[in-house]
């Protein structure tokens, strides 16, 4: 109804209008239906969660975040570790560059460039002579050089980067050459060159925390490393720093974790960034773990390593591997599932999701298609238990233009209109897609009542502890055997209509798998069935013949 009868309508009998407006509800495509339509919520990282939280740890125990510098000259490993420095850059990233070289024009090179149909002029081939003489000095940026080339030559980029491939090969065939810059392997490379710029700039205490990646070049990445992790880590600069305060700071920190009682051991490390005697391995017992962790390192930074950068302050300085806390408190086991889920980690589909993955495969496009398809269920319905022989009529009148009438018929004696698996329905459970005997007018997702009423009834028609098992705790998909069937049979209805055909026999006997009720399964969640052997158990007699014919006008 429009919208002024309806207002018409209502000022006469509100209540009669009322009820008109639920006669006009659509049932929505079956690919818009539940639990087809599926909105799953996003999920966060365990790993982002485990930062989010440390930052906030930090925060309420006063702290201020800052960003330490990522790029490290190896000068400054030498003289936060002295002698050690070799051994440490050994786990170091370097950082190379490939150099510009001189890129000369001479005649062979004119002559390449004019055998791929670029004409060459003196003004063309300087601009091109200065565009290679900007590119060696870095005032050209190595994106910008073909877009420069095509530009000094008047020709169009794609035409550029051929002249570049062919005739210049010495772009092709650079080396990079390394640099004495490293990636940070440790937040302590920063914090040095922080704290030296601090020291003499900021009132005391200085209390800092930064989280971010470090980079280290194991020899391999394993259950428990990887080449980059997150260090959340912090300094404490004072005129008397104790490590006392360390003990404090790593305490308070971790109880926001959940952790309630703690050990500090000395670490056997040594690192010769801090005093001896210093480093201290924090361990940490959870009630939920119920064992004692390693959870943070502390220690006082060295007086001679501080000298080096002209600081005459304490430091105490905290680090906590993010990705250990993230992998603590989810109980993950390698680390490379818990940070890599989607490279490492165990694929795996939810009930859930699979439910959303079964359709019908051939669904009715018209208007008229779909209210045949809900006839042709509901006249199944009502008289399915007929004994044959038998045939009721299941629509008579026009249907897309034409004069219609479409029968639901059993010939043979003896038996019914419809087998048995007629109605039914499709459940998912623990990734396993099973069709369970259910009563032919029902719901369709059935309430507590109907499922004990159900499980009742399995007893008498099939012993199968999956199907009890799915009707009481798998997803049920709303779909019924005959469901499928009726939306196909509406499906090739329209077809014969489109085509021009006068009419139509479907005949549906013994469903053996999903096609057989005309239902159709994404390749995702069927390579999951595969991969874990589960099943699908969709079978059953329907033998069912539905006819459709045109009629004549008399």
């Amino acid at each position: 109804m429009k919208k002024k009868e309806i207002l018409k309508l209502a000022k006469r009998d509100f209540e009669k209008a009322w009820v008109e407006t639920g006669k006009g509800l659509k049932n929505p495509h079956h690919d818009e239906e539940y639990p087809r339509l599926h909105f799953q919520p996003g999920r966060t990282h365990p790993l982002s969660d485990t930062i989010a939280q440390l930052r906030q740890a930090y925060l309420l125990l006063g702290f201020q975040e800052t960003i330490n510098p990522v790029f490290i000259d190896e000068e400054h490993v030498y003289r936060q570790f002295g002698p050690e420095a070799p051994a440490v850059l050994d786990r170091c990233f370097y950082l190379a560059g490939l150099p510009r070289p001189d890129i000369g024009i001479g005649m062979d090179k004119i002559e390449q460039i004019e055998e791929m149909g670029v004409s060459l002029n003196e003004d063309k081939i300087q601009g091109l002579k200065e565009v290679f003489r900007s590119y060696k000095k870095g005032d050209t940026s190595g994106d910008d050089l073909v877009h420069d080339v095509s530009i000094a030559l008047e020709i169009a980029d794609e035409i550029g980067l051929r002249v570049l491939e062919r005739v210049f090969p010495e772009l092709k065939e650079l080396t990079p050459i390394s640099s004495k810059t490293t990636l940070r392997s440790h937040m302590t490379s920063g914090w040095f060159i922080t704290l030296e710029a601090l020291h003499e700039n900021s009132p005391l205490p200085v209390k800092l925390f930064s989280i971010d990646r470090c980079f280290r070049r194991e020899q391999r990445e394993d259950s428990s490393h990887l080449m980059t992790y997150h260090s959340a880590s912090c300094v404490w600069m004072d005129d008397e720093v104790s490590l006392d305060m360390g003990m404090a700071v790593s305490e308070s920190l971790l109880e926001y974790f959940g952790f309630r009682k703690f050990k500090f051991l000395p670490d056997e490390k040594k690192s010769k960034y801090y005093i001896p005697g210093t480093q201290t391995e924090v361990y940490g017992y959870h009630p939920k773990l119920k064992e004692w962790v390693e959870v943070a390192t502390f220690g006082l930074y060295s007086p001679i390593a501080l000298a080096k950068y002209g600081i005459d302050q304490e430091v105490m300085n905290l680090g906590v591997g993010a990705e250990r806390i993230a992998m603590i408190l989810g109980d993950h086991e390698d680390i490379r599932e818990m940070v890599y889920p989607h490279t490492y980690g165990k694929w795996g589909l939810s009930d859930r999701e699979m439910a959303s993955m079964l359709r019908l495969n051939l669904y009715p496009v018209t208007d008229d298609g779909r209210k045949l398809m809900e006839t042709l269920v509901n006249t199944a319905q009502e008289y399915g238990d007929t004994s044959s022989p038998c045939e009721f009529t299941a629509f008579k009148g026009e249907f897309m233009g034409k004069s219609l009438e479409v029968k639901i018929i059993e010939p043979e004696a003896g038996t019914r209109l419809l087998g048995p698996a007629s109605w039914n329905r499709v459940y998912v459970y623990d990734g396993n897609i099973v069709g369970v005997p259910q009563p032919a007018r029902m719901e369709r997702f059935p309430t507590s009542d109907n499922t004990e009423n159900i499980l009742q009834n399995l007893g008498k028609e099939i012993a199968d502890d999956l199907a009890i098992a799915a009707v009481e705790k798998g997803i049920p998909t709303g779909i019924s055997y005959m469901g499928g069937v009726a939306a196909q049979a509406a499906y090739h209805i329209e077809e014969m209509v489109v085509s021009g055909e006068e009419q139509v026999n479907l005949r549906t006997t013994i469903a053996k798998s999903p096609s057989d009720i005309n239902l159709k399964l994404d390749k995702l969640a069927m390579r999951y069935i595969n991969s874990r052997n589960k099943v699908i158990d969709i079978r059953g007699p329907i033998f069912c013949t539905i006819t459709a014919e045109i009629k004549k006008d008399e």
